[in-house]
C-alpha cells in the first residue's frame, strides 16, 4: 500500500518543527493525532492503516467542522479565533487533491448519468456511485451531491 500521503503529513510536521513554525506545526500534528485515532478505530475491522481515500475523508471533516467554527466565531465577533481556524483549513487542504468543480463537476456528473442511466432524483445513489469510483478523492461530496440533485432535478 502506497503510504505517500502519510508520508507528506510526517514530512511537513518535520520540516515546520525545523522552521519553528509553532501554528502550522500544532496544526499538522493535530492532523496526525486524528489519523492515528481513525487507524484505531478501523482496527477491529482488521485494518491497520486506513487507505488514502478514507484519509481525503477524514481531512475533510477536519475542514467541515472548522468552517463551522468560522462561522459560529464571526457571528460572536470573535475574529481572532475564526482566522486561527482559517489558519488550519489552509493547512489542512495543503494535502487534499484538487477537487472537480465547475465545468470539470459538471462533465463528470453528465458521463455519470449518461453510465448509469438515471433520469430522475430516485437514481441518485447510483449516480453518486459511479462518481465516487470514478473520481473518489477528488470530489466534494456536499458540492457534487447538490450538483447531481440540479442536474437530476
Amino acid at each position: 500500500m502506497d503510504m505517500s500521503l502519510r508520508e507528506d503529513i510526517t514530512a511537513a510536521v518535520k520540516t515546520a518543527m525545523l522552521a519553528r513554525d509553532a501554528e502550522r506545526t500544532s496544526t499538522l500534528r493535530m492532523i496526525q493525532a486524528k489519523l492515528k485515532d481513525t487507524d484505531i478505530a478501523a482496527r477491529p475491522k482488521g485494518v491497520t492503516a486506513i487507505p488514502d481515500d478514507e484519509i481525503f475523508a477524514m481531512l475533510r471533516s477536519m475542514i467541515k467542522s472548522r468552517r463551522d467554527s468560522v462561522t459560529l466565531y464571526r457571528q460572536g465577533g470573535r475574529e481572532e479565533l475564526a482566522a486561527k481556524e482559517e489558519a488550519e483549513i489552509a493547512v489542512i487542504e495543503e494535502f487534499l487533491p484538487q477537487t472537480l468543480a465547475g465545468e470539470a463537476l459538471r462533465e463528470a456528473i453528465a458521463a455519470a448519468i449518461a453510465e448509469t442511466g438515471a433520469s430522475s432524483a430516485k437514481d441518485m445513489g447510483k449516480v453518486i456511485g459511479a462518481l465516487k469510483a470514478k473520481h473518489g478523492a477528488a470530489l466534494d461530496m456536499g458540492v457534487a451531491s447538490a450538483a447531481v440533485k440540479a442536474a437530476l432535478g
